[in-house]
């Protein structure tokens, strides 16, 4: 197999919403690594995406070739078990989860887009896979699946490697076995328990003096848990993220800060992201009821089933000082959250205002702070990116029942 190609499933996708406005499913972080990550670590094929037309542009065109290439859901985290399968397909054959299209063995050239693909598969054989997969169908899923996934990709990551030796006298460990530090990175006078799980240290990554890590634990590269974060367990923090304060079985996917003190529980944070100082989230109900949550999909709340569940932010999402975020609360794309009371449950997409008062926040303005916080990481907002956010600006403008006014 020479190139993998990671689909959307158009069910999952919609489950997915906020955070697949603006990526392919595959691309969501779970565990140490995205999905696709791990598909391309595992099987070191080329991986590409077959994702929405407004999103290919940015994340490329599906690699093909041939009768090599295999197309695979990218909600899926696989296992060499399940590669060994997806391998050994023939052409005109895919596999099936539960119901769910796994993966399939197609010529590219029937499968121009992912409406194609399952004409395809409908067209052909498809066999019941006897793997027990692990698929994220639900938002709370990130976070659910994400200790376990840290312990795969741990393994994944770590093997036959040697990690950085970790040199600062001040620094109490435990369960030093289980604990990788790649190069570059730094650790003074922290504490880090690995008896619960491995805990891995990003290249160039910075933990802070008095930082207290509970494994399984992740700190992408050039992230930073700033000075005494408390990191309870069976956390991400992706890549050029600096985090604080109190944070429980929580994924940042990337380059998100949240700097200060407030508590952070069993919650997703997409990229570019930023939290006030003293911002908190409920995780728990006070009658301690399941929690549910606002659903893109069915467009209502829809019960979890959990009793532990916080905040599902998107991409480009910033909140004021001492923003107060109630339990299972969903924030969509680029929306700008500040001042007194808790925020509604649901904050609609390209959101300005908080408790009292919310209006639309304009694209000029949005890309005008959106080019400044890149600008602070030396990168620059493309016109990709902007395609993308005006699209995705149009395709949520139901959902701001305020905004009847044309862009």
């Amino acid at each position: 197999m020479k190139n993998l190609v990671l689909f959307d499933d158009p069910a999952l996708r919609a489950n997915l919403l906020p955070f697949t406005f603006t990526r392919p499913v595959a691309d969501l972080r779970v565990g140490i690594l995205t999905i696709a990550e791990k598909w391309r670590n595992l099987s070191q094929a080329t991986v590409s995406f077959l994702t929405q037309g407004y999103l290919q542009g940015k994340f490329g065109l599906p690699v093909t070739g041939s009768e090599d290439t295999v197309y695979v859901n990218g909600a899926v985290c696989p296992s060499a078990e399940l590669l060994e399968q997806v391998q050994q397909l023939p052409v005109g054959h895919g596999l099936e989860f539960e119901g769910l299209l796994v993966a399939l063995h197609a010529p590219a050239a029937e499968v121009p887009d992912i409406e194609a693909l399952y004409r395809y598969a409908h067209e052909h054989t498809t066999r019941e896979t006897d793997q027990s997969l692990v698929v994220v169908r639900q938002l709370w899923d990130i976070f659910k699946l994400n200790g376990d996934q840290i312990r795969v990709d741990f393994k994944l990551l770590t093997q036959g490697r040697t990690s950085q030796p970790i040199t600062d006298e001040h620094t109490r460990v435990y369960n030093l076995g289980n604990i990788f530090i790649e190069e570059g990175a730094k650790i003074k006078a922290a504490i880090l328990n690995a008896d619960t799980g491995p805990i891995y240290i990003g290249k160039n990554a910075e933990v802070h003096e008095g930082s207290m890590i509970r494994g399984p634990f992740a700190l992408g590269e050039e992230s930073h848990v700033n000075v005494g974060g408390r990191m309870r367990g069976d956390i991400t923090i992706g890549p050029f993220c600096k985090v604080g304060g109190e944070v429980n079985n929580c994924v940042f996917f990337g380059y998100s800060n949240k700097g200060h003190e407030g508590f952070l529980g069993n919650s997703v944070v997409g990229e570019w992201c930023n939290f006030g100082a003293d911002t908190n989230a409920s995780n728990l109900k006070n009658n301690y009821a399941p929690i549910k949550i606002w659903s893109h999909a069915q467009e209502k709340m829809i019960d979890t089933g959990l009793q532990f569940c916080g905040l599902m932010m998107a991409d480009h999402v910033k909140c004021g000082i001492n923003t107060m975020f109630n339990t299972g609360t969903v924030v969509g794309v680029g929306a700008n959250i500040f001042g007194a009371g808790f925020p509604p449950t649901f904050v609609p997409s390209f959101t300005w205002g908080g408790a009292d008062t919310m209006v639309t926040y304009r694209l000029p303005k949005f890309f005008e702070v959106a080019e400044a916080v890149l600008g602070r990481r030396g990168l620059a907002l493309s016109s990709e990116d902007r395609k993308i956010f005006t699209q995705i600006f149009h395709l949520t403008q139901s959902g701001r029942p305020w905004d009847g006014l044309p862009v």
